[in-house]
């Protein structure tokens, strides 16, 4: 199948680096007319990975929508990755998946053996986190696009938002860094088929066990690292409870070759983007690199969760993490609020 078509040629951006930048989407968003509702919990005004409605005193009903364009060239290793991305929205908030919608963009240059090998990826993904794909919508497009509406339950105490950091808490991220870049390196062939193998596997990953292990500990806030970069989405975070994030560059796990890559200039346009997006809230010490900071803003496609975790119950929940999800690093804590939102050290 990969010799057929290689989807990636199909799409001018690829996985979560399509997204409209950060500041930008605030702007489209702000002023927009809505309709007040008590039991909408969660909605945009916090930019958090999905809205929470309050169904009664015991249950809330959690729903996301995502897609992108092909991250990867294998129709069926793109549809899983799109359906894991989806889903972990839902994961974020510390809520159960359960249903789906397809969302998908045909393109006219897709065979119909490819269209067919997203959506078993899709599927196959959805199957694996429980999730029951119950319909969809497709259109055709100039792109192929490919991704899910998902809706999952939980109980109201259960539900943890990306803005509700403290001071004291210790960051933990579950997944590795460099997803964006190794994804361009590849497309100019500048990167070892192992590495890049490492990387498809890893944004194929589900979230779920980061979020069943957090839901046992004193997790104060969640959200998923996907376009926005680790530093757009660590300063939701801290913009949002007020503090200020500390990051330990030497502790954020990478992807094997991604600091290399981005020493000699193999980036993705949308750090550009999250870089324009995150400076203004942000410092850095003197001796971080110009190329550990890219690697920070570098857009992820299905990346880890990063928690914001009491510090008396982060050894506990790192040790259980380390067991099933082997990236899981300790990458910094959090402040009272400073003179900037992020800082890097």
């Amino acid at each position: 199948m990969e010799n057929e078509i290689r989807m990636t040629k199909l799409a001018s951006c690829a996985g979560c680096g399509a997204k409209v930048g950060a500041g930008t989407l605030a702007k489209l968003l702000k002023g927009l007319p809505s309709v007040y509702d008590e039991r909408l919990l969660v909605g945009y005004d916090t930019s958090d990975d999905a809205c929470v409605y309050k169904i009664s005193d015991d249950l809330v009903l959690v729903e996301t929508l995502d897609f992108f364009p092909p991250i990867v060239d294998d129709p069926f290793m793109f549809g899983q990755i799109a359906a894991a991305n989806a889903i972990s929205d839902i994961y974020a908030m510390g809520a159960q998946p359960k249903l789906a919608l397809n969302i998908m963009a045909v393109s006219p240059q897709m065979p119909d053996e490819a269209v067919r090998e997203v959506l078993r990826g899709g599927y196959t993904k959805a199957a694996e986190a429980g999730v029951i794909i119950s319909g969809g919508h497709t259109i055709r497009d100039t792109e192929p696009k490919y991704g899910l509406s998902v809706t999952g339950f939980a109980h109201p105490d259960r539900i943890r938002l990306n803005c509700t950091p403290r001071a004291g808490d210790v960051l933990i991220l579950t997944k590795a860094l460099g997803t964006g870049i190794i994804s361009t390196a590849n497309k100019a062939d500048m990167v070892s088929k192992e590495t890049y193998a490492k990387a498809v596997a890893q944004m194929a990953e589900l979230n779920r066990a980061g979020s069943e292990i957090a839901g046992k500990y004193g997790v104060h806030s969640i959200t998923d690292v996907t376009g926005f970069g680790l530093m757009g989405h660590t300063g939701e975070m801290a913009n949002g409870g007020n503090v200020t994030a500390v990051i330990e560059s030497a502790n954020v796990p990478l992807l094997p070759e991604v600091l290399s890559l981005a020493e000699i200039g193999i980036l993705p346009e949308g750090m550009y983007r999250n870089r324009n997006f995150a400076e203004p809230f942000s410092e850095s010490a003197p001796n971080v690199t110009r190329a550990m900071m890219d690697v920070l803003f570098d857009p992820q496609t299905s990346g880890g969760l990063l928690l914001a975790v009491a510090e008396k119950d982060a050894p506990a929940l790192l040790a259980e993490l380390t067991d099933k999800v082997p990236h899981a690093a300790r990458i910094g804590y959090v402040t009272e609020k400073q003179s900037c939102a992020v800082r890097v050290v």
